[in-house]
């Protein structure tokens, strides 16, 4: 049991305890005023039996409809208000729709998500739900918190990639809450100025990235952190030419980081990406210094309120072999212990059609339900490419140890972006890192 079951016990307990403690001072009270008016012994007996009788009653009916709406806690990390206003308002409008849960939520900082759900663990006070960080599922399962709700929920109309980063060895941990994933942007003024076709290939891109480059503008930027920052903005270019996470040290592992190299070498991207986070780029992009940029669907609210007369539009990442992106989003896990059956009441709420468009229209998200987010937008809108882009993204991992690998590939992309190491070098070294972790 939770210890906050615990405590909600105790203070039902404390409270019908006060109640019959109250009724026998009442019952001596009432003693003396029998002598004082005449009223027999028995009769005195008989009313304080009928008054306790109905205090029990009461306390009793009390206790009952207090646990009629049993509680189902939930766990983010969202700072943007925006988000957080959105799940309080899908959860209220939950709250009133029946009597039998009352759900509440709790930020907490995403630095400080997995530490506070680990001691939870252990000192056995967890939420009833999580919204995590679709990468991490997997190691959140090794800690052995979350329900395997496999045949619970039906997640046949999800994009299987959203689906895989919260599988673990064929079981279902975890239902998709939204998703993105990364297109490429582009000026589309700046593309016909300069006699440009929206580019499919990577040559295509080298070509059209060279074009556009002048004295104040690069053709191409894209978040080179080294974090996972990083590593999500990279992996769609090693996973075009085929090669995986796991398998960098090889031609075609060598060949993105070549490419990669070749941008920075031919002066089309800057070097300052290495600095740049998803919103720096972007920053660069509405001013005008960046012709094209590697980006989210999140970016689009900001960049119609903030640059409404920017002509931009968004297409897919240009491939080498074949066509890629990475899967980005959260995901809704059950934790195990807890108040399943109301967290899954509240999942089947949570995930219908009409409250998956609200949040996801406040997130800037795509519904990871395909058959949602294949009508959840019209024709020309700027997040339709974003849903076709989906079609070909990918989860990091799942794998407990993400993070390490994570960390080893993002060093290699910066080697590369810097001049540290060749790219063979690069992808020997990260080889080596990734060999130690997963084999």
């Amino acid at each position: 049991m939770k210890r906050k079951k615990i405590t909600a016990l105790f203070a039902a307990l404390a409270m019908t305890a006060s109640l019959i403690t109250g009724c026998g001072a009442s019952g001596s009270t009432e003693d003396s005023a029998a002598a004082d008016t005449g009223t027999t012994e028995s009769e005195t007996a008989e009313e304080e039996a009928a008054v306790d009788e109905g205090v029990a009653e009461e306390s009793a009916s009390e206790t009952e409809s207090a646990g009629a709406a049993e509680a189902v806690t939930i766990w983010y990390y969202w700072e943007t208000e925006g988000h957080q206003v959105a799940l309080d308002q899908v959860i209220q409008e939950y709250n009133a729709s029946q009597s039998n849960y009352e759900v509440t939520a709790k930020y907490v900082p995403f630095a400080d998500f997995k530490k506070q759900l680990s001691i939870g663990a252990s000192a056995d006070e967890l939420p009833d739900i999580a919204i995590l960080d679709s990468p991490d599922h997997a190691s959140y399962v090794e800690m052995g918190i979350f329900e395997d709700i496999t045949g619970k929920f039906d997640v046949g109309n999800y994009y299987e990639g959203t689906v895989n980063s919260c599988t673990v060895d064929g079981k279902l941990y975890g239902v998709p809450f939204g998703v993105n994933c990364l297109a490429l942007y582009y000026n589309e003024d700046m593309l016909s100025e300069a006699g440009c076709e929206v580019p499919t290939t990577w040559d295509e891109l080298m070509a059209a990235a060279k074009a556009l480059t002048t004295d104040s503008v690069t053709g191409l930027a894209l978040c080179s952190v080294q974090n996972e920052e990083g590593t999500f903005n990279f992996v769609p270019w090693l996973w075009s030419t085929g090669a995986t996470s796991y398998d960098i040290n090889n031609e075609n592992g060598i060949r993105a980081l070549s490419f990669i190299q070749s941008l920075i070498n031919e002066g089309v991207m800057s070097k300052e990406c290495i600095n740049w986070t998803q919103g720096d780029v972007m920053n660069q992009f509405i001013a005008g210094n960046v012709a094209m940029m590697e980006n989210g669907p999140w970016q689009i609210p900001t960049m119609q309120s903030e640059a409404p007369d920017l002509n931009w539009k968004v297409t897919l990442i240009p491939k080498d072999s074949e066509y890629s992106s990475v899967l980005g989003g959260e995901n809704y896990a059950v934790i195990n212990g807890g108040n399943v059956e109301g967290a899954l009441d509240f999942l089947a709420y949570a995930t219908s059609e009409e409250k998956v468009k609200f949040m996801m229209d406040k997130f800037g998200y795509i519904s990871a339900d395909k058959s949602i987010a294949e009508n959840q937008f019209e024709a020309d809108s700027p997040y339709q490419p974003f849903v076709e882009e989906l079609n070909y993204a990918m989860p990091r991992g799942p794998l407990a140890e993400w993070p390490s690998v994570s960390d080893a590939i993002s060093l290699a992309f910066n080697q590369v972006i810097t001049g540290t190491a060749t790219p063979e070098d690069a992808a020997a070294q990260a080889q080596a890192t990734i060999d130690g972790i997963v084999k």
